[in-house]
């Protein structure tokens, strides 16, 4: 039970019955084992933006292919299915947020990694999931008794103060009504129109 694998357990509880999904990379990557371990991978339809459509996306270095997909298509015509609203639920990795629910994926100090597919896809999605650890490098866990411990916390915190890019926009997604959850492997929080105090959240990790 890694992080990893908590956060993609968390996440896979909000898959949909009979939904479209896309599964992002990094973390929500894992969401497809987890739910070919639950033996539930018939009751939604998984795609990656590389076009294949249904059955178990894979992850890690495989990321991109798909055993048993119902569908292939091009990388384009997913996209155009993709910002034509076709996707119920969209599950994204995260490097960091701010306190306003903002994510950026794109821009940190002289790397510009960009945002790829990241803003059609979680832009047009009826409900997006962002999935990512609470802190970074240097994170360790350790899971007893059904409990999550954390041995040594990373010395990055992803939530902040202040995002150099703005690669998903909170106030956009609460314009557009639109359903935002971010995962972590020790607290879930939801978009609403309040504003979350992450200094204090990050201090009562710690503690």
């Amino acid at each position: 039970m890694s992080p990893k694998k908590i956060i993609a357990r968390r996440a896979a509880m909000e898959l949909k019955k009979n939904g479209i999904v896309n599964l992002g990379i990094g973390i929500p990557e894992y969401i497809s084992s987890v739910a070919t371990e639950e033996g539930i991978l018939d009751r939604f339809t998984l795609t990656v933006e590389s076009g294949l459509t249904g059955g178990s996306p894979q992850s890690g270095l495989d990321f991109g292919a798909s055993l048993n997909p119902q569908c292939i298509m091009s990388q384009p015509s997913m996209f155009d299915f993709y910002q034509g609203g076709g996707l119920d639920q969209a599950f994204l990795g995260f490097a960091e947020g701010d306190e306003e629910g903002n994510v950026n994926v794109s821009k940190f100090g002289v790397k510009l990694p960009g945002c790829g597919g990241f803003i059609d896809i979680s832009q047009n999605a009826k409900q997006v999931f962002f999935c990512g650890t609470f802190t970074a490098k240097g994170l360790k866990t350790e899971v007893s008794d059904g409990k999550l411990h954390i041995l040594s916390d990373g010395s990055i915190s992803k939530f902040k103060t202040g995002l150099e890019h703005i690669t998903f926009s909170a106030e956009t997604a609460k314009k557009n009504q639109q359903p935002v959850m971010y995962i972590t492997e020790r607290a879930v929080f939801q978009l609403t129109e309040k504003r979350l105090d992450f200094d204090r959240v990050c201090s009562r990790s710690r503690s």
